[in-house]
């Protein structure tokens, strides 16, 4: 019986192993490129054109967020998964593959706090409930949630720079 497909086990495709070094590298770059857009072009532009002081500025801004940490807990999830790989491909146990795998685990719980407390909780504060008060202000508490989220934002894109330097020098 004749097959279209080759039976030899030493083809191209199957000799060349995934390349997940290079599928790391794109994801943490992808993510730190994409929240630095966000921190510094985004945000700023809404806050400069007076967009947050508007009622449905919360409800926006949800949408926004709701769809960027998805995209931040896929990026976590790939960083994470290509550093795992790389580390099993190691022959001998190193401390370097430890150290990329344990900012890769900080990394995906950054995007899961994001995503399941901090935008819930930030979105919850800002809206406005009672449609015939016209003067807003800004909860004490949401200050705090801001503090946090740059907190956790430097430590994220400081995480993934590291990371995505160690995977560019061959050290994971």
């Amino acid at each position: 019986m004749h097959t279209p497909f080759p039976s030899s086990a030493n083809t191209e495709t199957e000799s060349r192993p995934f390349p997940w070094q290079m599928l790391t590298i794109f994801a943490l770059a992808f993510w730190i490129s994409t929240s630095l857009l966000l921190d510094l072009l985004v945000m700023p532009s809404l806050y400069l054109s007076g967009m947050m002081s508007q009622p449905g500025f919360a409800g926006a801004s949800y949408s926004l967020f709701w769809l960027f940490n998805r995209m931040e807990l896929v990026c976590a999830a790939v960083a994470l998964t290509g550093l795992l790989v790389l580390r099993g491909r190691q022959t001998v146990f190193s401390r370097k593959g430890f150290v990329g795998v344990f900012i890769g685990s900080v990394l995906l719980s950054i995007a899961l706090i994001y995503t399941y407390l901090l935008t819930p909780h930030m979105s919850a504060l800002g809206m406005q409930l009672n449609l015939f008060d016209t003067a807003t202000s800004i909860p004490a508490e949401m200050n705090q949630l801001h503090g946090e989220y740059w907190a956790l934002e430097m430590l994220k894109l400081a995480g993934a720079s590291l990371l995505l330097g160690l995977c560019c020098r061959n050290r994971v």
